[in-house]
């Protein structure tokens, strides 16, 4: 490098969070962080939640990005020992968790697009909340466009033909397998 140029002092770890609506209006959500390659560095995942109908009630169409962000993505991001650089997630209500944490969230709409049950429709977005990574574009949270510099400084590190939509495919597959052998178990009384 040269002398101008400024290095980071960290790694670049990759944060890939989803969630995956179990029966009966449940979630569970997964986070797994990478190094730059997309390696493996520590996977993580929720306990299912499921809000009761009093829940459903009170917190109305805000409930699924309550759940989805201030709870499970806020405990994923607790639980990791590996902290991430930067997190991209298929699920725009999981954009919210931005607001709880000091680290980039950015949401995949072609990764949300074929998650079932995750829908970016009726979320207006600017070309300022636009950014490229790699082969995808993402959305940055509409009060955290200051993130930009620091998505873009880690996106210059990462390949220009990077995939970073296969990551958030395997935590959704990996939650969806976890969550089959769960139910497969018989229960011990």
């Amino acid at each position: 490098m040269t002398s101008g140029s400024k290095e980071r002092k960290d790694p670049i770890r990759l944060g890939f969070m989803t969630a995956v609506e179990i029966g009966d209006g449940g979630f569970v959500g997964g986070l797994l962080v990478t190094d730059r390659f997309g390696r493996p560095l520590e996977f993580q995942c929720t306990t299912p939640v499921k809000p009761n109908r009093t829940q459903e009630l009170l917190y109305g169409p805000t409930l699924v990005p309550f759940i989805l962000g201030d709870l499970l993505g806020k405990a994923l991001l607790d639980k990791v020992s590996v902290k991430p650089s930067l997190i991209m997630t298929s699920r725009v209500e999981m954009l919210q968790l931005r607001s709880k944490v000091n680290i980039p969230v950015i949401f995949d709409e072609a990764a949300s697009e074929s998650d079932s049950g995750s829908s970016s429709s009726g979320t207006a977005k600017s070309a300022e909340q636009q950014i490229r990574i790699g082969r995808q574009t993402f959305r940055t949270h509409e009060d955290f466009t200051g993130d930009r510099s620091t998505i873009e400084q880690i996106g210059r590190e990462l390949s220009d033909d990077a995939n970073m939509h296969e990551p958030l495919e395997r935590v959704g597959d990996a939650l969806r397998e976890t969550m089959s052998t769960v139910t497969a178990r018989p229960r011990v009384a």
